[in-house]
């Protein structure tokens, strides 16, 4: 092995890299690779320090050994050498992944670097010889190859062989134009390090075009080499004795089912609940099996162990099986590699059953008879035969069963704005089957009922859920999570009409791949999977599903951007239920079809499957107080009357119950809610949310009480100053809120400051300072003309007081082109519509606003007054009533403004 270059006080510059030295030398020689590495790290930092000062050095003495050559701290042109200072390494056996059920085997060698100091130096030299008789005089290696942006000031990886043996190598990095060079008997190939930035790939690109950071090189003259190598681990003969345990549990097997499937899933189920997983990596070697008789000593094995026995099982029932060695992150570029069983790490069982493969993962849990034909996604698998074989393509199709089956039953019987009593289950399949059940045993009724909530939470959506349960089915390798409870409605209003989108695969779906650069034009687009999801909605309708209708996409495409997609809707009166299967398979999309595909699911998110509901009051005030004298919200009443009685203490639950009751019309009920809330936890949005509704009834005693309360708990709340302002304005302390507000807007930035202006308007006029609110708007409206806020504030105080009609009229119809949300603006135009007797304008307005805000108390009460205005008296009195159902104070409000019914 050939020295790096000397490290000294020379060497150490400002600036000089952390990593001085990456020496990796490689010689494959007569069955043996002798590795020799060389480093030298620089201890820049504490961090720097604690991360290197503890040297640790693994190697397998079963396949080689470790030898030290050096280790030595570098400060400045003092060597001080930790070996003959007497320093001893000490040996551990220390199985670094046994958290994670995973052993190699290896021995580590470890030394703390005594008197190492911020600002030295640590070398560590040292060789680790491998020589693996399960390869029969093969070789095989792999050196990573480190790239920019790391810096090393001197790197380098080595390799060399004789000249008369047949070594191949590759690099699979961009930029390594190495060649070997032959001198003394040897090729020697060298690679300077670190290597060049490498390129970028797409998040989703195939890993065959991923550029692996290795220089491999393997004496295996085929992949049919490397299988002929490995079969004869996997034989069988004579592994399950007559008379032992195993053969009882072939017999067994024999007695319980008659065809070779069903015996098959048997024993599968038997080498996945039977044997617990321990990992003896197969990627560093460690390829000999335990034997069957063993592992079902121990009760434990690792993928070989579980094969092997799988195996023997199968072949004892006559079923034709081999073993295949496999890559479960990269198989997909084994065909790209060299042939080395360091391309694999995992192996499993292929069986043939009618002429079908069946792929059979022993470390796999939840395997039932269903689910045997199902593809693992691994790419290209090598069969291990005593005659050789060459790779394997795992053709990938759909899972027999879903992984996930989400099924939700909603009842928005009660109506359409308010919670939705929820049922929601969760079937999961497989490992993840299994491990909530193992879970769901082990924990307290707390935690599984936590464990459900957290799930629900996950896959649902957040509510409050009661009678929260977890069944597991071995038999069928299934778990259940299951609860009900009270959720937030999904309906949304816009243009007058609830809608509830009950799409659950369109929806979900995201294809939006980036070929965008020259460079990436020919990679084709990796599909997920094999993977699928079941959700399945029943949704119960109010008014016994008259009116409603369906809009968008009753069935779907075959297939959507490679995922395929299958749809089923049943409607009955008040019940709807859909269907949603999708499945994700894997495979490639190439970059000519992706623009094809994109506009597929545009155009497919363009109608996604929606539920109208009829045009008219459903959501408002009027439309809760008929339903709740109508007993139409009993159901939601006993079922938030079930959700606080589970947890007294929940605040949350209560606050909840509180908005639904006074959303509804049970303002007593929410007042006591509310109180309840903040005995346990008060906070400024309960206070805030108390005060409103006893301002609503007109107890101003009570409403200025909270909101004290409030501003006392968080003096620098927005909220909380803001609707203390507004009550000091109009109780005759307008100079007191003027302050509050001032204070407020000289700590606030220039997005907020805006915002607390408009609120400053408003509280100078209900303090009877229109005149210099108006000039106050003027000059803010000069620096910002295009603040729909401001323009839709000095509208409405020109129109409250009747003065500048005109340019109230332009102000507001600016202020409805800009805003997001136009309602408060057509309000405040109807106003000045009203004052210039332009009646039917104005009632077009206030209508235009309640369409998506029904419950708009100020625009209600205008048009009552207008349709009396119009001689509309039947239609004036119900606007007025429902105006007054929403805010009972609302004619004290506008006898202000002088106006009256």
């Amino acid at each position: 092995m050939l020295a790096a270059p000397a490290i000294d006080a020379a060497t150490l510059t400002e600036g000089s890299p952390v990593l001085l030295r990456l020496d990796n030398q490689q010689r494959l020689e007569g069955g043996r690779v002798w590795s020799y590495f060389d480093t030298a790290t620089r201890a820049a930092s504490p961090q720097q320090l604690a991360e290197i000062g503890n040297i640790k050095l693994a190697w397998q003495p079963s396949q080689g050994d470790l030898i030290v050559h050096a280790v030595e701290i570098i400060r400045g042109s003092q060597h001080i050498d930790l070996i003959k200072r007497g320093s001893p390494f000490t040996v551990l056996r220390r199985e670094t992944e046994l958290d994670q059920r995973m052993m190699d085997g290896s021995l580590t060698a470890t030394l703390a670097a005594e008197g190492l100091a911020v600002g030295d130096v640590l070398r560590v030299a040292f060789s680790v010889t491998h020589a693996d008789p399960t390869l029969k005089g093969d070789v095989q290696t792999a050196a990573p190859l480190l790239a920019e942006p790391v810096s090393i000031g001197f790197g380098r990886v080595r390799l060399s062989w004789p000249e008369t043996s047949e070594i191949r190598w590759k690099s699979y990095a961009a930029g390594v134009e190495a060649k070997p060079v032959t001198a003394g008997g040897y090729r020697t190939l060298d690679i300077a390090l670190p290597l060049a930035k490498q390129p970028e790939l797409p998040d989703d690109a195939p890993a065959r075009f991923r550029k692996l950071p290795l220089l491999e090189a393997t004496s295996f003259a085929d992949w049919a080499a490397v299988s002929r190598a490995m079969a004869p681990l996997y034989a069988t003969d004579g592994l399950i004795a007559a008379g032992s345990p195993l053969a009882a549990e072939v017999r067994q097997i024999e007695r319980a089912k008659p065809s070779p499937l069903e015996r098959a899933a048997l024993a599968v189920q038997l080498v996945q609940d039977k044997i617990s997983y321990l990992s003896l990596g197969m990627d560093t070697g460690n390829y000999i099996p335990q034997t069957p008789a063993q592992t079902w000593e121990r009760r434990y094995g690792d993928c070989k162990a579980k094969t092997l026995l799988l195996l023997a099982l199968l072949r004892a029932l006559q079923i034709e099986a081999e073993p295949v060695a496999a890559n479960l992150q990269m198989g997909d570029m084994a065909s790209e590699r060299l042939p080395s069983l360091g391309a694999f790490d995992h192996v499993l069982v292929r069986a043939t059953i009618d002429g079908k493969s069946l792929w059979l993962d022993g470390t796999a849990a939840g395997t039932r008879l269903a689910d045997l034909g199902d593809t693992p996604r691994l790419g290209s698998v090598l069969p291990l035969r005593p005659t050789g074989a060459a790779l394997m393509p795992v053709v990938l199709h759909a899972d027999a069963r879903p992984d996930l089956t989400i099924a939700v039953d909603l009842d928005d019987r009660g109506a359409l704005d308010t919670p939705t009593i929820v049922k929601a289950a969760i079937t999961l399949r497989g490992r993840l089957a299994e491990q909530v059940g193992t879970a769901a045993a082990q924990a307290s009724q707390t935690q599984r009922a936590e464990m459900v909530k957290r799930l629900l939470g996950q896959q649902v959506g957040n509510g409050n859920y009661i009678d929260p349960t977890i069944r597991y089915d071995p038999a069928e390798g299934i778990a259940v999570v299951s609860a009900t409870g009270i959720a937030s409605t999904r309906w949304t209003r816009r243009d007058g009409r609830y809608r509830l989108v009950l799409d659950a695969a369109v929806g979900k779906l995201d294809f939006t791949p980036d070929r965008a650069r020259a460079a990436w034009q020919s990679i084709p687009v990796a599909l997920s999977g094999p993977a699928s999801i079941v959700y399945r909605t029943t949704l119960h309708l109010p008014d016994g599903g008259k009116g409603f209708a369906v809009d968008g996409d009753r069935t779907l495409p075959e297939t959507l951007a490679g995922t395929r997609l299958k749809r089923s809707l049943v409607m009955s009166g008040d019940t709807m239920t859909i269907e949603d299967r999708i499945d994700q398979v894997g495979g490639e999309i190439e970059v000519a079809q992706i623009p094809a595909f994109r506009a597929a699911v545009a155009q497919a998110r363009s109608r996604l499957l929606t539920v109208l509901a009829p045009t008219g009051p459903a959501g408002t005030r009027a439309y809760y107080e008929s339903a709740r004298k109508a007993g139409a919200l009993a159901p939601t009443d006993a079922m938030f009357a079930r959700v606080v009685a589970d947890d007294p203490k929940d605040a949350d639950a209560l606050t909840w119950r509180a908005r639904y009751r006074s959303a509804t019309g049970d303002r007593a009920g929410a007042i006591a809610d509310y109180g309840s809330a903040i005995a346990i936890e008060p906070g400024t949005g309960r206070y805030l949310s108390r005060a409103a509704l006893y301002a609503a009834l007109g107890d101003e005693t009570r409403q200025h009480a909270d909101l004290d309360a409030a501003y006392k708990l968080d003096p620098e709340a927005d909220e909380v100053l803001s609707a203390l302002a507004n009550y000091r304005a109009n109780h005759g302390d307008g100079a007191g809120a003027v302050a509050m507000l001032d204070q407020r807007i000289e700590r606030a930035g220039s997005k907020d400051r805006y915002g607390w202006i408009v609120s400053k308007a408003s509280v100078m006029a209900d303090a009877g300072q229109r005149d210099a609110a108006l000039a106050l708007l003027d000059t803010v409206i000069a620096e910002r003309p295009g603040n729909a806020d401001l323009l839709n504030m000095r509208c409405w105080l020109r129109g409250t007081g009747n003065v500048a009609l005109e340019a109230g009229l332009k102000d507001c119809t600016k202020a409805i082109e800009l805003a997001d949300n136009p309602d408060a603006a057509l309000d405040s135009r109807a106003m000045i519509y009203y004052r210039m007797n332009r009646f039917e304008d104005a009632l077009a307005d206030v209508s235009a606003a309640l369409t998506d805000s029904p419950d708009l108390a100020a625009s209600l009460y205008m048009r009552g007054v207008l349709l009396g205005r119009l001689g509309r008296k039947g239609e004036s009195e119900a606007a007025l009533a429902n105006a007054r159902l929403v805010y009972p104070q609302i004619d004290r409000d506008y006898r202000r403004y002088g106006i009256a019914p």
